[in-house]
């Protein structure tokens, strides 16, 4: 019959054409799975991975800034300590020249509060922040909970939590800035291949020292160190395998801190600052030292000058024990409450510095006081050198 040949021309026009559709459909499909496979590759067989800190890490993702170096900046605040964390960040940000992402590991409680600020700081080129919440291993997470301050001992487990950060600066809350962030973090190029870490000591004078005096565990050098600003190649830090003294084989980062912690557990006085000197006590190759300007604290004026450092000026102010607080070292209080009291786009030599001059000579009754112009004289290098780049790019 004469439709035959039509009917047999239909049918194979259709043929072709669902061919051609399921050819398409393959191909995309291969390309969807090209672009997938560098994020998605399963972990391997027994892959060892540290501590299990249950879903924090899939539910906090570190962003990717693309086309900007970071500097990454670490702190743990819990309890009460909102305000001074917001103050930290305040004086990094203010004197940056290079972009910033903050890594915030914050009580559940404290996460809106600290959204809202940071939310309102209308200048998104200048930094970014994650959110963290406070997570241990699920082994003794209560006892590294309470050890020293509360939540204190997190930053140990910061090479663990946040694998994709190459090299981080974790500061306490406690913790100004008075010159720009960029100059600590510079601090990375000065490592020699065996470097890990750098930190600060904990006294310039052994007769005043903690640890010389009154430690009943190792510690580092001779006076021991200070731990509230601690620069990290967290790289470095998760390949090393550590010297200890517990066993003669050496030990990563993450299998270390537990044994250390049970054998030290009820010799150790600052929490985790002390498992720190413990273990840089075994592996002192794997530490820079900076100077004392760099974590300035009471401690260096409150019997008298002893960072000769700091005659050029303080660069990182610590108000450990509290002193932003109470009225022990009201220079360190005044420093703190400038920062607290400026608001960003005002002028900062009448609105930060000169208010903090006024007020600083007031503390000339005490130690710290009599030398107040070291905690202004970096400052105001800083700040003119600001506007002199602000002048220049215009």
């Amino acid at each position: 019959m004469r439709w035959r040949p039509a009917a047999r021309l239909v049918l194979l026009c259709l043929a072709f054409g669902f061919c051609s559709l399921l050819y398409a459909f393959s191909h995309r499909g291969d390309r969807n799975t090209e672009q997938e496979t560098p994020t998605s590759l399963p972990r391997r067989v027994g892959q060892r991975t540290g501590p299990r800190y249950g879903q924090s890490e899939e539910r906090y993702k570190i962003p990717v800034n693309h086309g900007m170096e970071a500097m990454h900046l670490a702190v743990v605040a819990c309890g009460s300590r909102l305000e001074e964390t917001i103050t930290m960040l305040k004086s990094a940000v203010l004197f940056s020249r290079k972009f910033l992402q903050f890594h915030i590991f914050a009580e559940d409680s404290l996460h809106y509060d600290f959204k809202t600020t940071l939310n309102g700081w209308t200048f998104p080129e200048k930094f970014k922040y994650t959110l963290y919440p406070i997570t241990f291993p699920t082994e003794n997470a209560a006892e590294w909970k309470k050890l020293f301050k509360p939540c204190a001992s997190q930053r140990l487990f910061l090479p663990l939590i946040l694998k994709e950060v190459d090299s981080l600066l974790y500061v306490d809350t406690d913790i100004l800035f008075l010159r720009p962030f960029d100059d600590i973090w510079s601090f990375l190029n000065n490592f020699n291949a065996t470097h890990i870490a750098a930190m600060a000591p904990e006294h310039e004078e052994p007769r005043i020292g903690w640890y010389n005096r009154f430690a009943r565990h190792p510690y580092y050098g001779k006076t021991g160190i200070n731990s509230g600003v601690m620069l990290m190649n967290m790289t470095r830090m998760r390949r090393k395998h550590f010297k200890n003294d517990m066993t003669t084989s050496r030990l990563h980062w993450g299998d270390l801190l537990l044994p250390l912690f049970k054998k030290y557990k009820l010799n150790i006085t600052w929490g985790d600052q002390d498992l720190l000197n413990i273990m840089f006590s075994h592996n002192p190759e794997s530490l820079f030292v900076f100077p004392c300007q760099w974590n300035y604290r009471p401690d260096h004026c409150i019997y008298g000058s002893n960072c000769h450092e700091a005659e050029d000026g303080i660069f990182v102010l610590h108000g450990n024990r509290g002193v932003y607080h109470d009225e022990k070292q009201p220079a360190f209080r005044a420093v703190y409450e400038a920062f607290r009291n400026y608001s960003f786009g005002n002028d900062l030599i009448h609105s930060l510095l000169n208010p903090l001059e006024l007020e600083l000579q007031k503390t000339v009754h005490t130690y710290c006081g009599r030398i107040h112009n070291l905690f202004t004289k970096q400052l105001t290098k800083t700040i003119e050198d600001l506007y002199r780049r602000q002048s220049n790019v215009r």
